[in-house]
């Protein structure tokens, strides 16, 4: 006769022995299916060659655009400064001294010159050609100032135009070798096709980030030029302006 117990006791010995046969089994499966290492870095190193070396040329890229941006915030400082100097100097009457970097000093200097050198009889002629020097200082200083002032946004241009193009490259590249993987393995494990997929959409990921900041600053510095220009053009009119005065008044001495 058998025991009412006893069957009670075998679903809880069976129940054991399954926790048993699952705790022996955890060990061995995150054995062979080690926990995938999502460290970026871990992913640049495992990549493709192809694909490195778009990452590195994105992040070349971006270099470059902290490098233009850290340069011309300095060098736009120092312009700004001494054009507001020389500013200053034209609204109190006194000709700002020739200063590096600040076209509005040198045509004030050349204006300076043109009025020292004026004839002893002053023609129309005469005044309307040292009027026509004066523009021309001024053009050339102008000229010359911003071409300075545009050096290094021909390279933030191609940045913002073909990082991202450059960045698809790489994700094509990318997933490429995932479909490589799906067919060398016979499989469709996500495993198989996630580091492909992975490096492609970081490549996709500098390209903007290189190209964001560099469309970005070159507006900004497209716009501080223009504001730049607007402000010596005012600072030369007054500097003709005052030209205006001075021959009006060595005429008046001649009458």
């Amino acid at each position: 006769m058998v025991r009412r117990g006893s069957f009670a006791m075998a679903p809880l010995g069976l129940a054991f022995a399954k926790g048993a046969a699952a705790q022996t089994a955890a060990p061995m499966t995150s054995a062979a299916h080690p926990a995938a290492d999502i460290a970026l870095t871990a992913l640049v190193l495992r990549a493709h060659p192809v694909v490195q070396s778009v990452m590195g040329l994105l992040a070349l890229a971006f270099f470059v655009v902290v490098t233009v941006l850290l340069f011309k915030l300095v060098e736009f400082a120092i312009v700004s400064h001494r054009l507001s100097k020389s500013l200053r100097g034209l609204a109190m009457r006194q000709p700002p001294k020739a200063m590096p970097l600040c076209p509005l000093s040198q045509i004030a200097q050349a204006a300076a010159v043109e009025i020292a050198g004026l004839p002893a009889v002053l023609g129309p002629a005469h005044r309307a050609s040292a009027g026509e020097r004066i523009e021309l200082a001024r053009a050339q200083s102008e000229a010359a100032m911003v071409q300075r002032l545009k050096s290094g946004t021909g390279i933030l241009a191609s940045i913002g135009a073909v990082g991202p193009f450059v960045g698809l490259f790489g994700t094509v590249f990318g997933i490429m070798n995932s479909f490589l993987a799906i067919a060398a393995t016979k499989t469709t494990n996500l495993a198989v096709v996630a580091p492909g997929i992975a490096e492609a959409l970081l490549a996709t990921g500098l390209g903007l980030v290189a190209a964001i900041p560099a469309v970005l600053l070159y507006n900004y510095l497209m716009r501080r030029i223009a504001a730049f220009r607007h402000r010596l053009f005012h600072g030369s009119a007054e500097v003709l302006r005052q030209f205006s005065l001075a021959a009006d008044a060595h005429m008046r001495a001649e009458g």
